[in-house]
C-alpha cells in the first residue's frame, strides 16, 4: 500500500505543478499582443496541457486503487472526492481556455486568469488536511 500511496503522492503533486503553472502562462497570455510572444506562450501551454493530462489520469488512477483496492473510507474521504471533481473539471475547463486562446476567442483579463489561478491552491489547503487529518 505505501507504494500506490507514493505513487499517487508523486503524480498528484506534479499534476499540481501543471495546475499551478498553465494559468500563470494564461495570464502572461492576456496580456501580451505581439505575434512572437502568443506563438511561444501558446506553444508552452499545449505543451504543458499534453503534458500534465497523463498525470492527472496517473493520479486518479492511483488514488482509485487507494480508495477500492485497500477499502479507504470515512466522511473525509467525500469531502476529498468532491474536491477531486472540481479539480477534474478545473483540468477540464484549462483546456476549454487554452482552446479558445488558440482560436483567438479569448474573453477574460489577465485579472480574471490570476484569481483563477488560486483556485488550486484553495483546494490543496482543504485536500491535505482532509487526507491527512481526516477529521471525519
Amino acid at each position: 500500500m505505501l507504494w500506490v500511496k507514493s505513487l499517487h503522492l508523486i503524480f498528484v503533486t506534479s499534476w499540481f505543478a501543471g495546475l499551478f503553472y498553465l494559468p500563470r502562462l494564461f495570464v502572461n497570455h492576456a496580456m501580451v499582443d505581439d505575434a512572437a510572444t502568443v506563438g511561444r506562450l501558446l506553444l508552452m501551454e499545449k505543451k504543458l496541457y499534453r503534458f500534465m493530462t497523463p498525470l492527472a489520469v496517473l493520479a486518479l488512477g492511483f488514488g482509485l486503487w487507494l480508495w477500492l483496492g485497500y477499502g479507504i473510507t470515512g466522511g473525509w474521504l467525500h469531502a476529498k472526492l468532491a474536491l477531486v471533481a472540481v479539480l477534474i473539471g478545473y483540468h477540464y475547463y484549462c483546456g476549454r481556455l487554452l482552446k479558445d486562446f488558440e482560436q483567438g476567442r479569448n474573453r477574460h483579463s489577465h485579472v480574471w486568469y490570476r484569481w483563477f489561478n488560486e483556485l488550486p491552491v484553495l483546494i490543496l489547503f482543504a485536500v491535505v488536511p482532509l487526507a491527512i487529518v481526516k477529521p471525519f
